[in-house]
């Protein structure tokens, strides 16, 4: 045994004493001091005999970050635990984007909770249901003794974050979804049910960051500071169209413990087409290249830069999750180049970037205005050349890895492949595409270039 285990166990008792003591001298509060009650009260709170009565309880509520009651208040089938780490990394904002800091949902007999309360007692930083849940040896002595007393607590402890019931069971009352799975649209076997679940958790934290930026103070006073037309370090988010959805009606906490914190309140957002803004379009004058000073400042781009740069930072294993995380960022910023380039070449008269003013790089140039090589010879003869989309891609990998930090290590490995994953994206609509068609367009039967010839 090591010697950090009997100052855990010690803690974990002191832990456990501590909230017990609480508990009881709350209720001895209430009592006259010749109440009868007073010792079969004190009794109740005796560690063991608490211990063993919260381990039968506790099978009375049930952990959940996804549960069924919000779907219907009389639905009766699983709920589900699935923490963030256990969920599959996607490119979209969901339950698994939230990290350690998730806010656990309780469903179940509400009597029931100070046992809830009980697990999320912390010491040293973690609580007493993630020591159990590892099988702590320090917390299986501290609590009993007698090791298989204190293995069966903790195994009736930990169940908290299974579903109960025998097996997995949707409800007539739940939502549930016939999905095709096969190529017959015809054939019901090719159909399978799905039942979605209310993702509590994530609800939760969603509603916390609206409620902040709608009621926090930070919040408040910048709002302040803008009907007095005054200046304020910080800003504030609105929510448009913004709903409420009431569940559990006068009692949400029928519905789960963290629906009962909101009473009952849960934002919706409005899901709405959008209202496009038309942006004027201007050349880019003055500047050596469009990548910082233009394409790096689209609001897309800085926050697709942003999420690449916070996901290498967070230190993710070097398996194939990361590796097809980080390229959806870097094959979303390749879509932000496509369609960057795609506004300039279709907005702007051909030949702009003959103007004094245009600064830009000659592969830039060529890159970004090819209908000039309709009217310009020896500008059509150096775009048929093709050796510029190689430094075009360069650019790009110079560019992201400039965006990516000094904190990361990147360089020139990292480069070539930003580079590369630019020069060979063939998807419909992708780089690759978008040349093909230009060539097409361009290619004339009058001018072949051959090898060796001057550009």
């Amino acid at each position: 045994m090591t010697d950090a285990l009997p100052d855990r166990r010690s803690a974990f008792r002191s832990a456990i004493d501590r909230f017990l003591s609480e508990r009881r001298d709350a209720k001895l509060d209430k009592l006259a001091p010749d109440d009868p009650k007073r010792d079969a009260l004190i009794a109740q709170y005796h560690f063991a005999t608490w211990i063993e009565d919260a381990a039968r309880r506790v099978a009375q509520i049930q952990i959940v970050t996804h549960s069924l009651k919000p779907i219907h208040p009389d639905a009766r089938g699983t709920n589900l635990y699935r923490p963030p780490d256990t969920l599959q990394p996607r490119f979209e904002i969901g339950s698994h984007s939230l990290g350690a800091g998730i806010a656990d949902d309780v469903v179940g007999n509400a009597a029931a909770l100070d046992v809830y309360k009980f697990l999320k007692l912390e010491v040293q930083g973690r609580t007493l249901l993630q020591w159990m849940l590892e099988r702590d040896a320090s917390l299986s002595e501290a609590l009993s003794a007698d090791a298989d007393q204190a293995g069966a607590w903790i195994d009736a402890f930990t169940a908290i974050t299974r579903p109960s019931g025998a097996a997995i069971a949707s409800h007539s009352l739940a939502k549930q979804l016939y999905w095709l799975c096969g190529d017959d649209p015809l054939d019901d076997r090719g159909y399978q049910v799905l039942a979605p679940l209310y993702a509590s958790s994530f609800a939760h934290s969603v509603f916390r960051i609206i409620d902040e930026d709608r009621f926090g103070a930070d919040g408040k006073e910048a709002r302040q500071a803008k009907r007095e037309q005054q200046m304020h370090p910080r800003g504030f988010h609105e929510y448009a169209g913004l709903a409420i959805q009431k569940l559990g009606g006068t009692k949400p906490q029928n519905i789960s413990q963290l629906n009962s914190e909101r009473r009952g309140n849960n934002y919706l957002l409005a899901s709405l087409p959008p209202r496009w803004k038309s942006r004027s379009l201007k050349q880019p004058w003055l500047i050596e290249s469009a990548f910082p000073r233009r394409y790096g400042r689209r609001e897309d781009v800085r926050r697709l830069v942003r999420l690449l740069r916070d996901f290498l930072l967070s230190g993710p294993p070097p398996n194939v999750d990361t590796r097809n995380r980080v390229d959806g960022y870097v094959d979303a910023l390749i879509d932000e180049v496509v369609a960057f380039a795609g506004e300039l070449q279709s907005g702007l008269p051909a030949g702009w970037s003959d103007d004094p003013r245009c600064e830009l790089v000659e592969e830039e140039r060529l890159w970004l205005d090819p209908g000039r090589a309709e009217q310009d010879e020896s500008f059509s003869s150096r775009w048929h050349w093709m050796d510029w989309p190689d430094e075009i891609g360069k650019r790009f990998g110079n560019w992201l890895n400039a965006q990516l930090g000094p904190e990361l290590s990147v360089g020139d490995a990292e480069q070539r492949q930003w580079r590369r994953e630019l020069l060979v994206d063939e998807d419909e609509l992708g780089w690759a595409w978008q040349l093909s068609r230009q060539r097409q367009r361009l290619d004339a039967p009058t001018y072949i270039p051959t090898r060796g010839a001057t550009p």
